[in-house]
């Protein structure tokens, strides 16, 4: 599927005006250094309130691997007013629901209920991110449960290893190398000192966002925000160092041995992140490439791979360049029976080769942006949806109010540009694959679906 960010901006750049006008995004800083940002949307009398910490496994170090992820399943163990799972079980009886993610980028706590329950929200949000208690033994239960959920999502499931693998051999340096859940020995190994030190590091009002969107006015967000979070002091954060990924110099490949049906192909290219909104505009072109190629019937892969030649189950393609680290463009497929992981690698670079020789053309740029309009108007409808939008922004360092300007850049993308951003980054200099190696699969269990979040 294509990325977050060009459906957002496609939906934005098309839907009528009527549908954005739900208020804009207003703004206030506590004493303390924490953000408040509120938007407006007074269609249902419900509201959704979204704490974001700017610390994700980026900020880890060797060693404490998936620590950030860790610290969200803890901050449910309660603190020194709450007892343990409380939190959820006020939200649920206010009629709400909340939950939590880790990703690479930041760490954030969320709820969606009545906006006459937004105060209960802030109320515990803000006693949780001061009063948090760490007990050795809950420490002790909760890291078993860590374990396991990094058995269910990754070992046991070949495509996640195959994603972990090529995640640490395309980055050398940058701690996107490593997972967010982290690696299974440095879990065998965290001790709820780790976990402390996390929180005591960055849990600070000054390393955190609120956002809240809904039937509210921002003065009475603004105001419940200073009663709760304001009397909560700042920290000194630790100093970010930039961590920058060194040039590339060649292609790399990995392959990775686990029990499967069939093989996968997994190829990915380091590429530019959106730094600038205005005058960036590769992020821009590579956004419209992996829509040309992916996201609906009528993209390249699925046409020509799948329902053309079959050389391909599946072929797909995306690109995420809204983080705050190094942005990856990504090619993948399975092979269809019969096939080799190499005929569809052959296959996935003829695809690129095309458009560098002949680019695509003004018809299919504008049926690409037409094709995702509904979803994504519906997408847009969603207040938590707007919220996450508007915390993903925030968290990457980009102008959270910029989402219709970088509509209007999307919308001027060219198949010149598009052609271009192909030829001089989709290099082999920048490339890594990864292979998934099907070994029998014998008594080995099938692992359930778990939910990208954590549930509590």
């Amino acid at each position: 599927m294509t990325s977050w960010m060009l459906r957002t901006l496609v939906a934005l750049a098309l839907c009528p005006l009527s549908l954005l006008a739900h208020g804009k995004v207003e703004e206030r800083v506590l004493a303390n250094g924490m953000k408040i940002l509120v938007k407006e949307d007074r269609r249902a009398p419900v509201v959704a309130s979204m704490v974001w910490y700017r610390a994700g496994s980026m900020d880890e170090e060797n060693g404490t691997t998936g620590v950030a992820h860790v610290l969200e399943h803890m901050m449910f163990k309660g603190t020194r007013d709450m007892p343990p799972g409380e939190f959820s079980r006020l939200i649920a009886r206010a009629g709400g629901r909340d939950n939590a993610f880790t990703s690479k980028d930041a760490t954030v706590y969320h709820q969606q209920l009545h906006k006459s329950q937004l105060s209960l929200a802030l109320r515990l949000e803000a006693d949780r991110m001061a009063n948090l208690i760490l007990s050795a033994e809950d420490f002790a239960r909760e890291i078993r449960v860590v374990m396991e959920e990094r058995r269910l999502r990754t070992d046991d499931q070949p495509k996640a290893l195959v994603y972990e693998g090529f995640a640490a051999t395309s980055y050398e340096a940058h701690p996107y190398r490593w997972p967010v859940v982290g690696w299974m020995n440095d879990l065998e190994n965290m001790r709820v000192d780790d976990a402390r030190d996390w929180y005591q590091k960055w849990y600070a009002p000054n390393n955190a966002t609120l956002v809240v969107v809904g039937d509210v006015t921002p003065d009475e967000v603004f105001a419940e925000a200073e009663k709760y979070f304001g009397a909560i002091p700042a920290r000194l954060l630790p100093v970010r160092k930039p961590q920058l990924e060194p040039p590339q110099r060649g292609v790399r490949r990995i392959t990775i041995k686990a029990p499967a049906e069939l093989p996968y192909l997994m190829m990915g290219w380091h590429a530019p992140c959106l730094r600038d909104v205005d005058k960036d505009w590769m992020p821009y072109a590579l956004e419209m490439l992996a829509a040309v190629l992916d996201g609906s019937d009528a993209a390249r892969l699925d046409r020509e791979l799948v329902r053309g030649s079959r050389l391909a189950l599946q072929a797909g393609s995306s690109y995420d360049g809204v983080n705050r680290g190094p942005g990856m463009f990504i090619m993948d497929g399975t092979p269809a029976p019969g096939k080799t992981v190499e005929e569809l690698e052959q296959a996935l670079r003829q695809q690129l080769r095309r458009i560098v020789e002949q680019g695509v053309s003004d018809e299919e740029l504008s049926r690409v942006k037409a094709q995702v309009t509904a979803y994504e108007v519906f997408q847009l409808d969603s207040m938590f949806s707007q919220a996450r939008q508007i915390g993903m922004l925030e968290n990457a360092g980009l102008p959270y109010d910029s989402l219709e300007l970088q509509a209007r850049k999307l919308k001027q993308i060219t198949s010149v540009q598009v052609q271009e951003v192909a030829r001089s980054v989709l290099t082999d200099d920048n490339l890594t694959v990864s292979v998934l190696d099907p070994q029998p699969l014998g008594e080995r269990k099938r692992a359930p679906a778990v939910p990208a979040e954590h549930r509590h």
